[in-house]
């Protein structure tokens, strides 16, 4: 773990943040010009477009092997959130409130399955996990394809939510053994990039389905994601044995069989456990709170839109256009040097204000005349998307640094399970506040997401100065 420097400021009151996006990049972008050790493939030039990125990306063979994995299997997951719950509704047939009750069935999976990864992923070989979890999520995509009514689409849904979350703290683990100090959170920032590039791909695909319209497009185009994910198989096949965790010898009886654990080693990996660790644990839910803006992008601000302002609906899809752009551009750039605790609570921080601001814009943009809406509504989501970026840094930079490497695929999976949490929870917390109390609940949503990324700033202050 990289350490912070002495010089690096830091006081005991909260930080006088402003959250000017400016400032805070070149700031960010100052702090860490002597440390990046990634070569951009251009020379060392301070601002590489994307495509020079993406390519100094590639030329680590560990993360080539993410990336392009990814990237296959991104695609499918695409096609699948765009066309999966109109397929239930026009093909399959279910009424809204079945639905609802998949999709939620589906995230609850996701919530054990996320820990459950994590933890194979430090007893048994995390790549074979990977491997095996992808290929089911993979079936059960096409197996989407077959369902006919509400248990088949429920028992489809429940596995895919399952299998899906296990392949992501799986492939969260794989990196924190990877990679060290800021090549990890680099390689996550990357993989992040690359995942809204392929998903947005894949939205592009599975609007055929929505255009032609008809059963047999929405079936074809989702065995084609699952096939997609199948695919992606043949680069994961190439992770080396190095991304496991060691393996330790069984002890031997004296006539040959192996020993069940003493107490002393069975008491040794519980001190390595993320359940003893409560900073570990007040990070996890401090992340998973502030994961609900997530929510916010995609509940609130869309009825928001719709039934409080006099804006077009098509404001709904240039805002989530506008937040892929700015995570594709900025993503990589302002997750540089988080890896360090304090500068990763710094951003921790300002994705906070940044986060606070953007839900007292969305809530202005109520009641105005149309272009003031939109001005509105795009200022918002320009910070909101902002905060998006400088929240998951902090978050990718503290979940590994603070982690314990004995056990690094049950943390991550802990993580993981918290950020699950945080989803499931946030179509309720940001329909009872924002949507049900308009103004009020929007200064609410602020409230909260100010104090979570504040907490998360004190988590790693703290967690520096004993460094």
């Amino acid at each position: 773990m990289t350490r912070p420097t002495a010089s690096d400021p830091d006081t005991s009151s909260l930080p006088v943040i402003e959250p000017a996006l400016e400032s805070a990049a070149a700031s960010i972008d100052e702090a860490d010009a002597s440390t990046r050790p990634h070569s951009t493939g251009d020379g060392g030039t301070d601002r590489p477009g994307l495509g020079a990125r993406i390519a100094a990306s590639v030329s680590d063979p560990m993360l080539r092997i993410l990336v392009t994995a990814t990237l296959i299997s991104r695609v499918g997951r695409g096609i699948f959130l765009t066309i999966t719950v109109l397929y239930f509704t026009l093909v399959v047939g279910l009424p809204a409130h079945q639905v609802a009750i998949v999709l939620a069935a589906a995230s609850a999976a996701g919530i054990v399955a996320s820990l459950a990864g994590g933890w194979l992923a430090d007893r048994v070989s995390a790549r074979r996990v990977l491997l095996v979890v992808t290929t089911l999520e993979g079936l059960g995509l096409i197996a989407y394809a077959a369902t006919s009514d509400f248990v088949s689409a429920l028992i489809v849904a429940v596995l895919v939510g399952a299998f899906g979350q296990a392949a992501n703290s799986t492939r969260m683990a794989i990196i924190a053994r990877a990679f060290e100090g800021e090549s990890r959170v680099h390689a996550r920032a990357v993989l992040r990039t690359v995942t809204n590039l392929a998903i947005a791909a894949g939205s592009g695909l599975g609007a055929l389905a929505l255009a032609i319209g008809t059963p047999e497009a929405y079936r074809i185009l989702l065995v084609g994601a699952g096939a997609l994910y199948l695919l992606a198989l043949v680069r994961l096949v190439k992770l080396p044995a190095s991304v496991d965790a060691p393996r330790i010898a069984p002890t031997l009886t004296p006539t040959g069989s192996i020993a069940r654990p003493d107490a002393s080693t069975r008491r040794s990996r519980l001190a390595h456990s993320p359940w003893r660790d409560p900073r570990y644990l007040a990070l996890t839910g401090l992340s998973a709170i502030f994961g609900m803006q997530f929510g916010v992008a995609e509940i609130g601000v869309p009825l928001w839109i719709a039934h409080e302002t006099d804006a077009s609906t098509v404001l709904v899809s240039a805002v989530l256009i506008l937040n892929t752009i700015i995570v594709v551009i900025f993503q990589v750039p302002l997750s540089r040097g988080t890896h360090d605790l304090r500068r990763a609570g710094r951003v921790s921080a300002i994705a906070a204000w940044l986060m606070a601001a953007a839900c007292l814009i969305y809530a202005a943009a109520a009641g105005l005349p149309v272009w003031f809406s939109v001005l509105f509504v795009v200022l918002a989501a320009i910070s909101h998307a902002f905060a998006e970026v400088l929240s998951q840094a902090g978050g990718w930079g503290l979940s590994f640094e603070l982690a314990d490497p004995v056990q690094a695929g049950t943390y991550q999976g802990v993580y993981s399970m918290g950020y699950s949490i945080g989803a499931t929870l946030a179509p309720v917390v940001v329909t009872v506040t924002a949507i049900n109390l308009g103004l009020a609940g929007w200064g609410i949503l602020a409230a909260i997401f100010l104090a979570s990324g504040l907490g998360t700033w004190a988590i790693a202050r703290r967690a520096a100065a004993a460094a």
